[in-house]
C-alpha cells in the first residue's frame, strides 16, 4: 500500500484520538543513536502527556513490518543520521503505507547530503560557505588553495558534527580527511567563516525566531551540542527586525529548494559583512533538553508538548491510498 501526498491536508488537530496509535521511531544504528534515544523518549513522553497513544519503537531491535502488526496508524520519526534522515526509513514507511512526520524520501535524501544541499541553495540564489569535495589526498592542494586556513573537514552525510574537524595547519588535513572518510565516503572541506552561527527552525511553513549560538570550543561540535554545558543560546538572537525577516526567508527558501517539508532546522554562519551563508538543513533536528528547535518554539509561546503535537500534525500530509 502506497501513500498519497497532500501538504495542504496538514491542519490543526484537537482530539488526540484522531492520530490513532503512534509509533515514535528512536535509536536506530547510526552514530547518533544515543541522541536519538533521548529525543525519542522526550517526544514519546510529551505525546502521552497530551493523550496520544504513543509507543517507542527502535528499528535496530525489531523490523519495521512490526509496525503494521502492532496496528500503528502513523509514525513520529525521531531517528537522527543515516537510516533516519536520509530517506531510507521514509521509503520503507511509504511501502508499508504508514504516514510519517516531516520530509519525504527526496527531501530527506537531499538534505542529508550537505554537498547537494549547498548546490541546490546556490542555484536559487542562497549563498553558502565555499567548499571543495575531497575524494582523496589528490584534492588536498586544491582545498588549501581555494579555501585557505583554517578550514573545516566533515562527512557530507552525517549530523551532530560527527566526524567533523577544524584544520588550522596543512599538516592536519590528512588526519582530518581520514577521520571523516572513516564515517562516510563523501567528504567535503568548507571555508572557515569568522562570524557568529545562527539557526532557524521551520515548523509547518513558518520560520521560528533565529537562535545565535556561542561556544568557547573551537567550533559547535558534538560535545558543545550535547554535553559541555558551556554553550550559550541567544533567542531572540539580537538581529535587527529586517535582518531577522531576511534570515527567516532564506531558511524557508533553502528548505523549499531542497524539497524539505513539515519541520526542520536550517543553519547559517554570518561572514565578516553580515551576510548569512547556508551551512546545512536538518530534517529531523534533535529534541533533547539542549536542542534548538524547542528553544525557538518556546520563544513564540509553543511549549515542548505543543511542538511535538504540531510536528505530529505534519504526518497528515501523507495518508494511505484508498
Amino acid at each position: 500500500m502506497r501513500l498519497s501526498h497532500d501538504p495542504a491536508a496538514v491542519r490543526e488537530v484537537v482530539d488526540p484520538r484522531e492520530f490513532g496509535r503512534v509509533a515514535v521511531l528512536l535509536g536506530g544504528d547510526s552514530p547518533e543513536r544515543e541522541v536519538s534515544l533521548r529525543s525519542g523518549k522526550a517526544v514519546c513522553e510529551a505525546l502521552r502527556a497530551r493523550g496520544v497513544d504513543a509507543h517507542p519503537f527502535d528499528p535496530a531491535e525489531a523490523p519495521l513490518t512490526d509496525l503494521v502488526a502492532q496496528r500503528c496508524a502513523r509514525v513520529w520519526i525521531a531517528l537522527h543520521g543515516p537510516g533516519g534522515e536520509d530517506g531510507t526509513v521514509q521509503g520503507a514507511l511509504e511501502c508499508l503505507g504508514l504516514p510519517y512526520t516531516g520530509s519525504g524520501v527526496l527531501g530527506s535524501a537531499v538534505c542529508m547530503d550537505k554537498t547537494r544541499t549547498k548546490r541546490l541553495a546556490a542555484a536559487v540564489g542562497i549563498a553558502t560557505a565555499e567548499f571543495v569535495e575531497l575524494t582523496g589526498p589528490q584534492d588536498f592542494e586544491t582545498a588549501l588553495a581555494t579555501l585557505g586556513l583554517p578550514m573545516f573537514v566533515k562527512p557530507a552525510t552525517q549530523g551532530s558534527s560527527v566526524g567533523m574537524a577544524r584544520v588550522d595547519e596543512a599538516s592536519q588535513l590528512p588526519a582530518a580527511y581520514a577521520a571523516a572518510a572513516a564515517v562516510d565516503r563523501s567528504v567535503l572541506a568548507e571555508a572557515f567563516i569568522p562570524g557568529p552561527e545562527y539557526t532557524v527552525g521551520v515548523l509547518q511553513g513558518r520560520a521560528l525566531p533565529s537562535i545565535r549560538i556561542e561556544t568557547p570550543r573551537a567550533f559547535y561540535d558534538y560535545v558543545a551540542k550535547y554535553s559541555s554545558g558551556d554553550t550559550r543560546y541567544h533567542c531572540p538572537s539580537g538581529l535587527a527586525p529586517e535582518a531577522e525577516r531576511h534570515l527567516g526567508a532564506l531558511a524557508l527558501g533553502a528548505f523549499a529548494a531542497a524539497g524539505a517539508e513539515g519541520w526542520g532546522r536550517v543553519d547559517f554562519m554570518m561572514d565578516a559583512t553580515g551576510r548569512p551563508l547556508l551551512l546545512e538543513i536538518n530534517t529531523v533536528p534533535g529534541m533533547t533538553a539542549t536542542s534548538l528547535v524547542p528553544k525557538a518554539a518556546a520563544a513564540v509561546g509553543i511549549d515542548f508538548p505543543a511542538l511535538v503535537w504540531r510536528v505530529l500534525e505534519t504526518s497528515l500530509a501523507r495518508r494511505p491510498r484508498a
